[in-house]
């Protein structure tokens, strides 16, 4: 069985009371719900990691490295100037997948810029919650064939 790790950055945990309009009304539990649902179809196992503390995503992104076979990452505000985080991700073999659920191109000029995305597998963002769960139809894809 497949093993997939969804790592989410900071301020993930108050989806569903921040900026309705921007990130909607799902809370991260509703989210994480619907990517075991998509987990259970594909025979993946899923694991599920939220801090707001940029060492703590380091330590999982290397303690996960043998561990698991894919990692979506949503790094939040990380993304836009985390060389540690980057630099933990290009120092691991398995492949992460970069999720943002706004379009990051069409925002603030400061959020337009991720650090993370160079040493990432492959970037999905704009479409909401449902970028977690295309994320898991492209590792299905990758890994499928």
């Amino acid at each position: 069985m497949k093993k997939i790790l969804i790592i989410n950055g900071p301020n993930l945990n108050l989806l569903g009371k921040r900026d309705k309009k921007m990130y909607g009304s799902k809370t991260l539990e509703n989210i994480e719900k619907k990517c075991f649902d998509k987990c259970k179809e594909l025979n993946y196992s899923l694991q599920t990691f939220q801090s707001n503390h940029e060492g703590d995503i380091i330590d999982i992104l290397h303690k996960s490295d043998d561990d698991v076979d894919f990692i979506i990452l949503n790094p939040g505000a990380f993304t836009h100037y985390s060389i540690a985080i980057r630099d933990a991700i290009e120092g691991i073999e398995t492949p992460v997948i970069e999720v943002h659920m706004t379009n990051i191109y069409s925002r603030e000029e400061f959020r337009r810029k991720s650090v993370i995305s160079p040493v990432s597998y492959g970037q999905i963002s704009g479409f909401g919650y449902n970028v977690y769960l295309i994320a898991l139809e492209a590792i299905r894809n990758i890994l499928e064939g």
